[in-house]
């Protein structure tokens, strides 16, 4: 079984301020705080569970980058 997939909630902030832009609105960050949290209210209703650290994908080749340099550097495994 595949792990879980987790989005950043600003992807979903930026997707949505340029859909709403693209329909002629005027959408706009900030004025009523910080939409982080409305967009990850956003995505758990869509079944998504919003990640912290943002895209697992990008955070698994840092791990694996970060695993390569201390096996260089200190002789890690």
């Amino acid at each position: 079984m595949a792990a879980p997939e987790s989005y950043n909630p600003w992807t979903v902030v930026n997707l949505v301020f340029h859909h709403l832009a693209d329909q002629g609105l005027h959408p706009t960050f900030g004025d009523a705080g910080d939409p982080g949290e409305h967009a990850a209210a956003l995505l758990r209703a869509l079944g998504i569970e919003p990640a912290p650290e943002g895209n697992r994908q990008a955070s698994e080749q840092t791990r694996d980058e970060l695993a390569r340099i201390r096996a260089a550097m200190f002789g890690e495994a």
